[in-house]
């Protein structure tokens, strides 16, 4: 009997070990997987007017704040023949589809070639910033989001151009810690790249950048977005990938200079973050992409923590017609919402 009892000890001493050990091998994910989403039909097209032809609305930056939505995006106008941006706002998403869109390039410090749009309210200086890509980073403030004819002239991140930068850096996204403020861009080129600077600092003193994620050239190409995840001691960074179409992929890591994994089902084409092999279309919507592409998630707030909520996933994309074709610039893009499935 004592052998008995002892040999059931031993036994259940190894199952508990066991499971402690398999607990601190593979942590609880900050986010359930995989995901499942429900995309909404388009809600915003392209509006030409007498100075501007434009053909397509594309990487949206979004926040909620004072009862209505704020969107920022790019443009490509071929009157212009150069992309810049729009901002649009509206009170529900069924109004965003007759929202009036303010073509950014009639602000004469935001004139040329500016675009793809990073929005947030950084409260130690308590000021919005709009970062672009123009090319190289760049940045303008205001103290109201909704007149978009009072952005400041756009200002250098850098003084020089690092020599650790792409030859083709693009889509730019600052995310703050307690301590420090990220920049974090993509290059085209399979690499994710990241810069920091002080909170005390910002937006100067940029440090040069340094490969943070990096993969095969269409696994990690551009579009990249980094935020907080709420109630977690996480991170999560999306990037857009290629494959027969446009989707995201997911990295998770525990601080924003740390080390970056690949969030388990959601990191490849056929189980993506979101791509069309996990989204469907509403009752009575039409497929209208196939693309999931430059985007934003809703954020859960509208500072420098860039937060999000995990149990409230929607992410603002671009998509287009899988019939359409030719030059990129020309690529009819228009947004759409997804909303999480549960």
């Amino acid at each position: 009997m004592y052998k008995l009892n002892l040999a059931f000890f031993n036994a259940a001493i190894l199952l508990v070990g066991s499971v402690l050990f398999a607990s601190a091998a593979e942590p609880v994910q900050p986010i359930s997987t995989p995901l499942q989403w429900t995309s909404s039909d388009v809600l915003v097209k392209p509006v030409t007017d007498e100075t501007h032809s434009i053909v397509s609305i594309k990487d949206p930056t979004v926040v909620h704040y004072d009862g209505l939505w704020h969107i920022y995006a790019t443009a490509y106008s071929t009157s212009a023949r150069t992309w810049n941006m729009v901002y649009l706002n509206f009170k529900d998403w069924s109004e965003a589809a007759n929202a009036n869109l303010y073509y950014m390039d009639q602000n004469p410090n935001l004139r040329g070639y500016h675009c793809a749009p990073n929005l947030f309210y950084f409260r130690p200086h308590k000021k919005w910033y709009l970062v672009f890509q123009s090319q190289q980073p760049q940045f303008s403030t205001t103290d109201d989001i909704s007149k978009p004819e009072t952005w400041s002239k756009p200002e250098d991140f850098f003084e020089t151009r690092p020599t650790s930068a792409p030859r083709l850096w693009i889509d730019y996204w600052v995310i703050c810690d307690d301590t420090h403020a990220y920049l974090f861009f993509t290059g085209d080129n399979g690499r994710m790249y990241r810069s920091r600077t002080t909170i005390e600092d910002f937006p100067r003193g940029m440090s040069d950048p340094e490969v943070v994620i990096e993969g095969a050239r269409f696994d990690v190409f551009e579009g990249g977005m980094t935020y907080k995840i709420k109630g977690a001691n996480a991170y999560l960074t999306l990037v857009e990938a290629i494959g027969p179409a446009r989707y995201y992929r997911a990295w998770i890591s525990d601080k924003l200079d740390g080390e970056w994994t690949p969030l388990t089902g959601a990191d490849t084409w056929d189980s993506p973050f979101a791509g069309i092999n996990n989204v469907d279309f509403a009752e009575g919507v039409t497929p209208w992409t196939r693309d999931i592409s430059h985007g934003e998630l809703i954020r859960d707030g509208y500072d420098e923590t860039m937060t999000i909520d995990p149990d409230h996933l929607q992410l603002l994309f671009q998509g287009r017609d899988p019939e359409s074709g030719g030059r990129y610039e020309l690529l009819p893009y228009k947004l759409g919402l997804l909303t999480q499935k549960h």
